[in-house]
């Protein structure tokens, strides 16, 4: 019986222009232009000669011959082993060897790895350009709130949207509280640090609102607190531009009704913080007729020494405690700048005014003594006083595994810094920064600092970034020991939103901190948004914010401090 070789399918070949395009995805999206898959090497023809059998077989042969309309003919016949190994000799001289099914799935994955990686690019476009839109309407809906405070007699226009907002307000307050704002320079409590939290009732704030002291953001000119400010920073006459004069920026706190509760948030482990913490609670009851809140674990302290504190208040649970900001006039913080930090971490959307009394080691916040607490909270609950609004970042972290750039975790606020890290790993930090949707650098080192002007006399500083004014608008870019000599630290706008994401290629995982604590894992395709949050953390200040600014990096850092040349020896 003769014996035929049958090949029954074949399988399509991948055009040259198919090929050239499956290309690896590069993790960092910057160059999608890696080299091209090794395609594997087709088998040898000695190898294909020897699979043939000596002897006769049933053999199905296939010469595929290009004709005019594309078609392929199949021929079939009998061939003895002799025969067969000519034809195979011929097969590879004018057949191209098809890539087996392996080969085609490795294609495939390819394909699909660069779809994902254009995906992705095109998404991050489109998120970065949604976000700069954003912030662009902020920036308008600003400049606006800005024109209307211009306005001397918000009730007498009644025609006007601004003058029906205010007289609504007005309404809705108490008979203690029936001070309006007259918009003039400065900003009302109602328009700053009593807004709403997202997804809170309207009813039940307004109800909690009216139980709250309003007051009144103020900036001094020139040194002079007379509640006067210049609004007019640039003025353009006759084609020339000129900056007009500036106030010193120095805010000032005008209570418009009585202050009636205190939260009390003070350093644990401390046998002197809990004594004066008694008192001072003691002292407020009893002579000032304010109420006091603490935290649950200090309320167990108080009534443990004394069967009077009672009356203290506390909450139970995370959902009383992120409505604090609507019975809170007050924060008094007992310990150093890490009481503080933790006082602001209790807050997620408006935080109160803060008075910082100094019972730790540095205490660049705490600028109060505790040792004349009496004179100093009569001048807080009296005022006016001088504030200091403190930028906190407004963290979100995106995973690989995210559909898109909404889909986020929780968002973080950190009132000093937000650092990430390599952890416990041995391999270098490896980071993509981007600036809006600008490519910034990549970062090859221990870590990265991203810091507010607060935290700039951190561990931004000790990093080698530079000291700033807590109030100038910025957000410093610190490297943490980075493999070059030329990484300089950055100061940006605090307007932007910096994005820092773990490439594919990259050897280890990274790690994020909040502040110092929240520590997040950071793993190869996820990404880290910081930006500028809209509740500030504001702290009163002993004297001004630059007065306590300078004390603070002379008498916490003996910044600049050496001998004075003496007057003897040669001279000019």
């Amino acid at each position: 019986m003769p014996s035929f070789l049958c090949v029954s399918q074949e399988l399509p070949l991948p055009s040259p222009e198919a090929i050239q395009f499956a290309q690896p995805a590069d993790s960092r999206f910057r160059t999608l232009n890696p080299g091209p898959i090794p395609i594997p090497a087709a088998p040898s023809s000695r190898s294909l000669v020897e699979s043939v059998s000596d002897q006769r077989v049933n053999l199905d042969v296939i010469s595929s011959y290009q004709s005019e309309n594309g078609s392929l003919s199949t021929v079939s016949s009998t061939v003895s082993s002799e025969e067969s190994e000519k034809a195979a000799y011929e097969l590879l001289a004018h057949t191209p060897i098809k890539s087996t099914d392996a080969h085609l799935v490795e294609f495939s994955e390819a394909m699909r790895t660069v779809a994902k990686a254009l995906r992705r690019v095109a998404e991050g476009k489109a998120a970065a350009q949604a976000e700069a839109a954003e912030w662009k309407r902020k920036y308008e809906l600003e400049t606006a709130q800005k024109q209307q405070t211009k306005i001397k007699d918000c009730g007498s226009s009644t025609g006007n949207n601004l003058g029906k907002l205010a007289s609504q307000r007005t309404l809705e307050t108490p008979a203690s509280d029936q001070t309006a704002c007259c918009g003039n320079h400065g900003i009302c409590s109602h328009e700053v640090l009593q807004d709403e939290v997202p997804g809170s009732n309207p009813r039940s704030s307004h109800k909690m609102v009216g139980r709250k002291a309003s007051f009144r953001l103020s900036w001094g000119c020139n040194g002079d607190k007379n509640g006067q400010h210049k609004h007019d920073f640039v003025s353009f006459e006759k084609g020339d531009i000129t900056t007009a004069e500036r106030s010193n920026k120095q805010i000032l706190l005008r209570w418009e009704s009585r202050p009636q509760t205190v939260l009390f948030i003070t350093k644990p482990n401390s046998n002197p913080v809990r004594v004066l913490c008694a008192e001072m609670v003691r002292w407020l009851k009893e002579h000032k007729n304010i109420n006091v809140f603490v935290e649950p674990w200090v309320s167990k302290d108080l009534l443990t020494e004394d069967s009077s504190h009672n009356l203290v208040q506390t909450w139970d649970n995370d959902e009383e405690r992120k409505v604090l900001h609507k019975k809170v006039d007050l924060i008094v913080t007992l310990g150093g700048d890490g009481t503080v930090l933790w006082a602001a971490s209790l807050f997620k959307g408006p935080v109160p005014p803060v008075v910082a009394f100094s019972m730790g080691s540095l205490g660049f916040m705490t600028r109060f003594p505790s040792q004349q607490y009496r004179d100093c909270l009569d001048n807080v609950l009296n005022g006016p006083f001088s504030i200091t609004l403190r930028n906190r970042l407004q963290c979100r972290v995106i995973r690989d595994a995210a559909k898109d750039e909404l889909e986020t975790e929780e968002p973080i606020l950190a009132l000093n810094e937000v650092t990430i890290d390599r952890g416990i790993s041995s391999y270098l930090t490896y980071l993509e920064c981007y600036c809006d949707s600008s490519f910034v650098t990549c970062v090859q080192g221990d870590g990265l600092i991203i810091s507010t002007t607060s935290g700039s006399t951190a561990y931004s500083l000790a990093a080698g970034g530079s000291m700033v004014h807590p109030q100038v608008p910025g957000i410093l870019f610190t490297p943490i020991c980075p493999h070059s000599l030329s990484f300089r630290p950055l100061i940006l706008p605090e307007y932007v939103t910096l994005r820092v994401q773990v490439p594919y290629n990259s050897r280890g995982h990274a790690w994020a901190s909040f502040d110092g604590k929240d520590r997040k894992q950071l793993a190869p395709g996820d990404a880290l948004i910081c930006s500028i949050s809209p509740w500030p953390v504001p702290t009163a200040c002993l004297v001004d914010s630059t007065t306590d600014f300078l004390h603070s990096i002379h008498e916490g850092l003996h910044w600049n401090l050496r001998k004075t040349q003496s007057l003897d020896g040669p001279r000019d």
